[in-house]
């Protein structure tokens, strides 16, 4: 069965130029299941009547669906439009053509043969593959250069390798569209790069070909300045995201990878795992609540401890604990008696639960029976000075990983988790600011390990602004109960005294 091919034209005010894109399609095509579909994006002068006048021609040898926007969606809501038509109507293949000639279409069988072969998701016309062909084109100098910035910039930031990110010369698989919500993206010129890093981070297979550069009447309706700053902060916000400092729906592509998941052991730089780790005694009675699977097993088996985990789900590390509790931390109870261990860890959990105040409730129930236990809490610090800054810039934005991790329900301060355990009972006998994670984000290199003393630095001057994250270590305080016994015991000691004291 041959493949089905969709050749989308985006049309603006191109009476002038509609009519040749539509003959230089190269006949070749035919050999493909292929429609041309040009949607005129509400256009003030005669764009549409002549393309419907071109689709009559009897020598025309491919199907012309021509429609007209009766209100202007912009160049990638035009593209929106135009990938939901192939999207529902079964095409294999979208190519996107500008109805301004400014790309050539006699390129077309070049550009999708990778893609029947099943070489690429994506293929991308190059204007910049072949040394200063641009120039030699027409492209002006001072766009030529910003173009070269703007890619080596895109490049560093998404972790990629393309000569060219802003080509409006594709062609795309319907099954890549599919999989990615180009629906979300923006309706202005910037939508070309916000489907590349969607394209990216879905890990779909870009490959590019050099195409001959021209310049025609659609260049005029783009402001300039204002495209670069939407492609440079489209393309810093898709970054942030990757490191949780930033989070938008469209960007969501991420695999559930180790690398991507927030539960990854942070063993080798000042982090919330290791200040824990080395807050336990060698061979203590280790219960750590929401072991995420025991990520922290292997070293706490190295100080000779015994560990039992508790959490929903046994998870891929499970088999090195010790002993492992199943239960469902928002039932607000505590299955196992903690008298018989020395040290409970509550790492970065507590923002989990629906309720942490009726949970820490039952748990205190349990800890005073054991007044000598050690307990080290972590959680992130709302008041981190990153969060302040997007409030003062007016946003608060949950992320798949940090402080703002989607599934976090509850949010603390170093005097909102103090206040918490202190109500319940619980004495603070430490309390340390805990740096970002940046050789998560950077790499653990000179760079990120530096960054970690920098903001260790940083804690010093102040706790509250600068720590990612808050570590307490806590201890029960007798119950009232415990304290009115351990009184009437008391009372009858010294009654005792007194009685033998006068008998004397």
């Amino acid at each position: 069965m041959s493949s089905r091919v969709l050749i989308f034209i985006v049309a603006y005010n191109h009476e002038k130029t509609i009519r040749d894109v539509l003959s230089r399609i190269p006949v070749s095509l035919a050999q493909y299941d292929t429609e041309v579909l040009i949607i005129d994006d509400s256009s003030k002068d005669r764009t549409f009547e002549e393309s419907l006048e071109h689709g009559k021609d009897d020598k025309f040898p491919f199907k012309l669906t021509t429609l007209f926007n009766p209100i202007n969606q912009g160049y990638g809501g035009n593209q929106k439009l135009g990938f939901h038509y192939a999207i529902e109507n079964g095409f294999d293949y979208v190519a996107l053509v500008h109805g301004d000639g400014q790309y050539a279409p006699e390129k077309l069988p070049e550009l999708i043969e990778p893609l029947v072969k099943g070489e690429a998701d994506a293929v991308f016309g190059s204007r910049m593959m072949k040394s200063r062909s641009a120039l030699k084109g027409g492209m002006p100098y001072y766009k030529y250069v910003g173009n070269k910035i703007l890619t080596a910039y895109q490049n560093a930031m998404l972790g990629a390798d393309l000569s060219e990110f802003h080509s409006g010369y594709r062609i795309y698989t319907t099954k890549a569209l599919k999989d990615i919500p180009f629906y979300l993206n923006a309706d202005v010129f910037h939508f070309d790069t916000e489907i590349i890093i969607q394209l990216l981070y879905a890990g779909k297979t870009i490959k590019e070909i050099p195409i001959p550069t021209y310049y025609g009447d659609e260049i005029c309706n783009v402001d300039g300045l204002r495209y670069a700053f939407d492609v440079f902060k489209a393309t810093l916000l898709a970054r942030l995201q990757r490191h949780s400092l930033f989070y938008d729906r469209k960007f969501d592509l991420q695999p559930d990878s180790i690398e991507h998941s927030p539960y990854v052991a942070k063993l080798n730089f000042t982090s919330s795992h290791t200040l824990a780790i080395d807050s336990v005694k060698d061979g203590a009675r280790v219960l750590d609540v929401g072991c995420a699977g025991g990520y922290l097993a292997d070293s706490l088996k190295a100080k000779k401890c015994h560990v039992t985990g508790l959490d929903q789900f046994a998870g891929a590390h499970s088999s090195e604990l010790d002993g492992f509790v199943e239960v469902d931390l928002d039932d607000n109870s505590m299955p196992v008696s903690l008298e018989k261990f020395d040290t409970v860890l509550m790492l970065d959990i507590i923002e989990h639960l629906n309720n942490p105040e009726k949970f820490i409730e039952a748990f205190a129930e349990k800890a005073r029976f054991n007044p000598d236990l050690d307990i080290v809490v972590t959680t992130g610090n709302v008041a981190f000075v990153i969060v302040r800054v997007m409030l003062l810039l007016g946003n608060f934005n949950y992320g798949k990983r940090g402080i703002l991790d989607l599934t976090h329900t509850r949010l603390f301060t170093f005097a909102s988790l103090r206040s918490l355990f202190r109500q319940q009972g619980f004495s603070i006998i430490e309390e340390r600011g805990i740096p970002a994670p940046f050789p998560l984000a950077v790499g653990d290199n000179i760079l990120g390990q530096g960054l970690v003393k920098l903001n260790k630095l940083a804690i010093a001057l102040s706790k509250g602004l600068f720590s990612y994250q808050i570590y307490m270590r806590i201890k029960p305080q007798p119950s009232v109960d415990h304290l009115l016994n351990m009184a009437v015991a008391a009372s009858a000691t010294r009654s005792d005294k007194i009685t033998e004291q006068a008998e004397k």
